[in-house]
């Protein structure tokens, strides 16, 4: 999310919002913990990838994970070891960065993919976002240009908005996106295509709000300025590879909801989520459940770039 990075480093390095309790986290300590504990495996310090806004967990590898940088960075995905080490680079074949802000990984068939998000927008100008499909590199061949399989143009119901968080439902056949700036915030879905079938432009049908992410109080607002009022905004979100649990990520904190098999998220997202506290990052924008979906990775904006998982207690 380039254009707001200078305002969220400002506010970010300032004592109200990294380090000591400000009303905002009072609010966030009325949902239960998730019962994680995050460590730091590892740090990114590649010039390559300073701009992490979206990570996927390989799914024909462990221990490795995929991450895109956003706008202005070229249509690459890099591989990287859980130590923050770059493994290779991909160029994805005949796909434009406009503005990449989320990755998924998922297996259909038997056969491995991942989905890009190019759904930023920053100033609510697009009339059209995109979700480009490509099937997942082998991790140990040497990097090759990977072909786009197929791309979905989406449009929104009532208007352009910021996108920085998708997640791909494969049980249901659809993927979630999850709108920004909104609030509460918003929830939308979209087909999962087929490689080889036509796929025509279509309109995101919302599904649910999800209306327990703490949001600032007016005396966060008044206190810190003005990294507050987006401290609380959705930037990655990742579903279990059961499909049974979303997370979602903020600037502050990450919010983990649960659902039982069968049932609508529209149901689920009625219920508070529960929390993953984060250690203090600078603009945290990825996120991803490990291949066997038991931790979860957090990425982040900005060198050096921590690596942050959190394995359940």
């Amino acid at each position: 999310m380039r254009p707001l990075a200078g305002l969220l480093l400002f506010a970010l390095a300032g004592a109200p919002l990294v380090a000591g309790p400000v009303p905002l986290e009072l609010n966030l300590r009325r949902l239960d913990d998730a019962g994680y504990r995050h460590r730091t495996p590892g740090v990114v310090n590649d010039a390559a990838v300073a701009e992490i806004s979206g990570l996927a967990a390989s799914r024909r590898a462990d221990e490795r994970l995929w991450a895109l940088n956003d706008s202005d960075n070229g249509n690459l995905l890099h591989l990287l070891a859980t130590d923050g080490r770059r493994l290779g680079t991909w160029p994805v074949d005949g796909a434009r960065n406009y503005d990449w802000e989320d990755l998924s990984s998922f297996v259909r068939d038997g056969e491995a993919w991942l989905l890009i998000a190019d759904t930023g927008d920053n100033g609510g100008l697009r009339e059209s976002i995109e979700l480009i499909a490509v099937r997942e590199p082998d991790p140990a061949a040497a990097p090759a240009p990977v072909p786009v399989a197929w791309r979905l143009e989406v449009r929104w119901p009532d208007g352009p908005r910021d996108c920085e968080a998708i997640a791909v439902d494969v049980a249901a056949g659809e993927i979630l996106l999850v709108a920004k700036k909104r609030v509460p915030t918003q929830m939308f879905r979209v087909p999962l295509p087929r490689a080889g079938e036509p796929v025509p432009t279509v309109v995101a049908e919302p599904i649910a709000t999800i209306a327990g992410i703490p949001q600032p109080t007016d005396d966060d607002l008044r206190r810190a300025p003005p990294g507050a009022r987006y401290m609380s905004q959705v930037t990655s979100a990742d579903l279990s590879p059961d499909g049974l649990r979303l997370v979602l990520l903020t600037y502050r904190e990450a919010y983990l909801m649960s659902r039982t098999a069968g049932e609508p998220w529209l149901e689920a997202l009625r219920r508070a989520p529960q929390r993953l506290r984060m250690p203090p990052l600078v603009q945290a924008e990825a996120i991803a459940f490990d291949r066997d979906g038991e931790r979860i990775w957090i990425g982040t904006e900005k060198l050096p770039a921590p690596l942050v998982r959190f394995d359940p207690r």
